[in-house]
């Protein structure tokens, strides 16, 4: 992989990460399409690092008040820093369902999990999910009226990424409709509870790229910088565009495009044209 490559890769993981589209799919489909190797897990894992430094930029305000509250609120019980103080260790806990299945799946992550007829079917699968929840959704509370048992449901929908197709922020989101969030407010949840995990799997799997460094088809450092500078761009860039719309559409729309992707996506491999 040269460094055009992996920039062109970040730019596509950076505008995919946080739309409902499935950041890993369209890692893998793109260089399928364009007659690339599969860039790996772990290049997938390590650059979403890009796009969480988007996070941390575009809610500065918040991610401040959340830490200041995680440490201040069990110290001190000071009216002013409970909210942010329970929402930030509930997020943390909301995390525990990524963790655990993560590690003791790995193996299949990072081999199997990567079949696009697997990804297709993901696509498909969370589409429809996300098609119904849209319907039935109430749609009633914001993100400080959430309880630890709702936070904790939320994390498991999220934890289907861990499949690629399924989508983190589709997933999570699909999670925060079901539980009655505002679909605003769904997505905006959806990118404070994925700090913890897309920072996890980006230092873990820092080890194994660099390991693998200076070895057949391994990206170098310039690759590696250019990677993470376009996802951070598209990142931050995707971020705003999702609030924005978010606010007088749906998501149908992308779930149409999940859909039309994912069958299509089945198509082309049944066929041998993709690989």
């Amino acid at each position: 992989m040269n460094w055009w490559q992996a920039a062109v890769l970040g730019l596509v993981q950076g505008l995919t990460e946080f739309i409902p589209i499935s950041s890993t799919a369209h890692l893998r489909i793109v260089p399928a399409l364009l007659g690339w190797p599969d860039p790996g897990a772990a290049f997938s894992a390590v650059i979403q690092l890009g796009t969480l430094a988007a996070v941390f930029v575009y809610f500065a305000a918040d991610i401040r008040r959340l830490a200041t509250g995680a440490i201040l609120w069990p110290v001190t019980r000071r009216a002013e820093w409970r909210e942010p103080g329970v929402l930030a260790w509930t997020i943390a806990a909301g995390n525990i369902p990524i963790v655990v299945l993560g590690l003791a799946g790995r193996e299949f992550i990072e081999t199997g999990a990567r079949s696009l007829y697997l990804i297709g079917a993901m696509l498909v699968a969370v589409a429809l999910a996300l098609a119904l929840a849209e319907r039935w959704a109430t749609q009633q509370r914001v993100v400080g009226g959430l309880g630890f048992w709702r936070v904790m449901a939320i994390g498991a929908f999220q934890a289907l990424a861990l499949i690629p197709g399924a989508s983190r922020s589709g997933s999570a989101i699909l999670g925060g409709l079901i539980v009655g969030l505002q679909r605003g407010e769904a997505a905006r949840f959806s990118f404070l509870l994925g700090i913890p995990p897309i920072f996890g799997a980006g230092l873990f799997q820092s080890r194994a790229l660099i390991e693998n460094m200076g070895g057949p088809g391994a990206p170098d450092w310039a690759s590696i910088a250019a990677g993470l500078a376009t996802a951070a761009i598209g990142g931050y860039a995707s971020i705003g565009f999702l609030l924005h719309y978010l606010r007088t559409h749906t998501t149908m729309v992308f779930v149409q495009y999940r859909l039309v992707v994912g069958v299509l996506l089945i198509l082309l491999t049944a066929y041998g044209w993709l690989k």
